[in-house]
């Protein structure tokens, strides 16, 4: 690949406005729908009936979009070329009764979402999003992306088997956040706040979906800026990418071979298990409704999923040079070295040596240098939605992403090149 096309900042500057525009899984959907809008979609609603047009079109779902192009001409049993990721990171998430304090402060109710690191979540200033769903059934996003909560960490005067025994935090006694002082704590009071802050009428808002994120922007680092630091890169770093690469080959001259899709799930984190997550019904309802209102049947229908494949792009581990003995000896993934393909004989990774192939070949097409990723045998492997993907819908699927450090963590780490170079691979991909 040229030196020009791997040092290209634009889309890492996209990629950081993207993170910041995105605090939650329903912000996140609304900024991809909002850059298709731009392409040129257009969104439908399940609901309705569906027309058998040509152009780009998105459904959204909660914190969950599925977008996808058909091009002038095409038979109802052409094949899909899906990139898939996920929206949701983890965090701290606001319980149904949210006010709460004690000894003169005014705390906030939170739950664990996920599996977060939790130390990175302290003395850390938090904002506050999500959505907020009113008496009409109608909802509305609210973003409080100041300086309003924070987690503070006990001081070491008062626990001095830190420095011995490490930190050791307990979930539900030591990770709720206050948000400022007063003895008498008042239901209503977190919501009511939120209503002002929206522009709402009091007492309108009946239901909520609201966790906290890090105020802090994403951030170029070190002496040449040739990483990337901010939140929530698992997985809106593949989101981002996705979403480009669609646009891009919907925009583009030529007519792909088959029809592109971008299926971005909520509830990742914990278990895919969801109408919005990779193991609901979600994008095998898009996909067929999109074979049937082309006036195809279900044979058509089989056809198509036969000849599918989808990308399962997901950020997976960077070789850490505190830790290499961490992973295995002879795959270290680095940093600015290109995407990874992740593969795991157990299949944890649903990649298999076709998945390979077709891999390599979309690399290859964009001039993309790839890396492999494998476990170290001694520990346990991660997953993600591929292998839920390929066993849903008889998708072949394989498991693909960018390397970072600190996964999980509040703030990640990752070569500002990468989500370039994801791209490209991405685009290349859906072009097919």
């Amino acid at each position: 690949m040229t030196e020009p096309a791997r040092f290209d900042r634009g889309h890492t500057d996209d990629l950081m406005t993207f993170l910041s525009a995105s605090p939650t899984p329903y912000h996140a959907v609304a900024s991809a729908a909002e850059r298709l809008e731009k392409a040129g979609f257009r969104q439908v609603a399940e609901t309705d009936a569906w027309e058998g047009t040509s152009g780009g079109k998105y459904v959204l779902r909660g914190g969950a979009i599925v977008a996808w192009y058909v091009p002038e001409g095409t038979a109802p049993h052409t094949p899909f070329r899906i990139v898939g990721a996920h929206t949701d990171s983890p965090n701290l998430r606001v319980k149904p009764r949210p006010d709460s304090g004690a000894h003169g402060w005014r705390q906030v109710a939170v739950e664990i979402y996920g599996g977060p690191l939790l130390n990175s979540w302290l003395d850390r200033d938090l904002g506050l999003a999500g959505r907020l769903t009113l008496r009409d059934g109608s909802t509305r996003l609210v973003n409080v992306d100041r300086p309003l909560l924070r987690v503070p960490q006990l001081a070491i005067h008062l626990d001095r088997s830190v420095t011995a025994d490490g930190l050791k935090l307990d979930k539900q006694r030591h990770m709720q956040p206050v948000w400022g002082l007063g003895n008498d704590v008042r239901d209503g009071d977190l919501i009511a706040f939120l209503e002002e802050t929206a522009g709402i009428p009091a007492g309108e808002v009946t239901g909520w979906d609201l966790m906290t994120h890090s105020v802090e922007p994403p951030a170029y680092l070190g002496r040449d800026r040739e990483l990337l630091a901010g939140p929530r890169m698992d997985n809106l770093l593949s989101v981002h990418a996705g979403t480009a690469a669609l646009a891009a080959v919907a925009s583009g001259a030529s007519k792909p071979a088959s029809i592109p899709v971008l299926a971005a799930f909520d509830h990742e984190e914990n278990g895919s298990q969801s109408d919005t997550g990779a193991d609901g019904p979600l994008l095998g309802n898009v996909l067929e409704r999109s074979v049937f209102a082309r006036g195809g049947s279900y044979e058509d229908r089989a056809r198509a999923f036969a000849g599918t494949v989808c990308l399962s792009s997901d950020t997976g581990h960077a070789v850490h040079p505190n830790y290499a003995e961490r992973h295995d000896p002879t795959h270290h993934p680095r940093v600015n070295g290109g995407p990874i393909l992740k593969v795991n004989v157990n299949n944890r990774y649903a990649t298999d040596g076709s998945g390979r192939a077709e891999f390599t070949a979309a690399c290859e097409a964009a001039d993309v240098p790839f890396q492999s990723f494998v476990s170290n045998n001694s520990m346990p492997c991660g997953t993600t939605i591929g292998p839920i993907t390929a066993a849903r819908h008889g998708i072949r699927t394989v498991d693909i992403g960018v390397a970072i450090l600190s996964m999980h963590s509040a703030r990640e780490l990752c070569g500002a090149d990468d989500p370039f170079l994801l791209a490209n691979a991405l685009t290349a991909f859906l072009e097919g």
